[in-house]
């Protein structure tokens, strides 16, 4: 478990500290990303997380021009993840891919590159169609629209790999991967995996998950660390998990938020998290984890409300079980 104080970052296998607390970016709607993340980067947060299929790093891209011009901090002080959409898996295409995510974000590198999903979907030309999306036709009926590739996700590794050695990522990783699909990658991959990004949060804790990634050197990152919140829009209906009786309980005994002691759970937890807020006040409030922490014994309460319960899973919207 983290402990209090300073550690506010976990190192990757290259050496290289990532964030615990990073900014999520999905689902942020154009029209205020830009602002959001300027006003992140002013309040103190180092960690972005994006991707090419959030249809917004253009946007997230300026708000970063902006600290940095105005000298809030500098390139080497932010950590930006991205990510390689599904269409792109071919070994050939994925350079190409990673290519279009900085010319977005108008920088020369990210940090950490990742393999969106272990979904391989065909290829649609960037001056076609960008993002892509998930259906090869725009506007057509998921999952009815759905085009697969047949790509080993060896291939898209190797092309990580080259993104890597050409300097675009300074470490390259997976996300929504299984155990099993990380062991196989563990084989072969000549560059580790130096992390996997999944759906975390108390009601989907992943516990045997977690700490096979975390025994094996792959640092865990928590999307919709809060839950269903991101999923409402979508569709998703529900109890929160901001609303059950040892969060709040948890929340009163420290004087904290119950979003806050979810995300702290995160953190102990020793994994990285990345919650998405467009309140300037959250802000704040999400990145002030770092001076208390949670007894044992709430740990241990937060751990039982664990039901597997996920969110994003292709298995409701793309009749794909990856997690089957």
């Amino acid at each position: 478990s983290v402990p209090l104080g300073i550690m506010t970052s976990l190192s990757l296998r290259t050496g290289a500290s990532i964030p615990f607390v990073g900014l999520g970016t999905w689902k942020s709607a154009t029209g205020d990303v830009e602002e959001v993340v300027y006003q992140a980067i002013k309040t103190g947060w180092r960690h972005l997380d994006c991707a090419a299929d959030y249809g917004n790093e253009q946007q997230v891209g300026k708000g970063i021009k902006r600290a940095l011009d105005e000298g809030i901090c500098e390139r080497k002080d932010l950590f930006v993840t991205s990510k390689l959409w599904n269409t792109f898996h071919a070994r050939e295409h994925v350079k190409l891919a990673c290519q279009k995510t900085l010319s977005d974000l108008g920088l020369e590198y990210v940090d950490l590159y990742l393999i969106h999903f272990p979904i391989s979907l065909k290829f649609v030309p960037i001056e076609e169609r960008y993002p892509p999306e998930w259906t090869y036709k725009a506007g057509d009926a998921m999952p009815q629209g759905l085009v697969f590739e047949d790509v080993p996700i060896r291939d898209t590794w190797e092309g990580m790999e080259e993104v890597y050695e050409a300097g675009l990522a300074k470490a390259i990783g997976v996300s929504n991967f299984s155990a099993s699909l990380c062991m196989d990658l563990m084989k072969y991959a000549k560059i580790k995996p130096a992390a996997n990004q999944i759906e975390l949060h108390p009601y989907n804790a992943q516990h045997t998950l977690v700490k096979y990634l975390q025994d094996n050197g792959i640092v865990v990152t928590g999307y919709s660390p809060l839950g269903i919140g991101s999923y409402v829009p979508l569709g998703a209906s529900g109890k929160s998990v901001l609303d059950e009786d040892v969060i709040k309980a948890a929340a009163d005994a420290h004087g904290k938020s119950p979003a806050q002691v979810i995300l702290r759970w995160g953190v102990q937890r020793g994994t990285t998290i990345v919650p998405k807020t467009a309140s300037v006040a959250r802000l704040q409030e999400n990145l002030d984890l770092f001076n208390w922490e949670l007894t044992a014994d709430e740990m241990k309460a937060i751990d039982g409300l664990d039901c597997g319960q996920r969110y994003n899973n292709p298995a409701d919207y793309a009749n794909y079980p990856i997690f089957a």
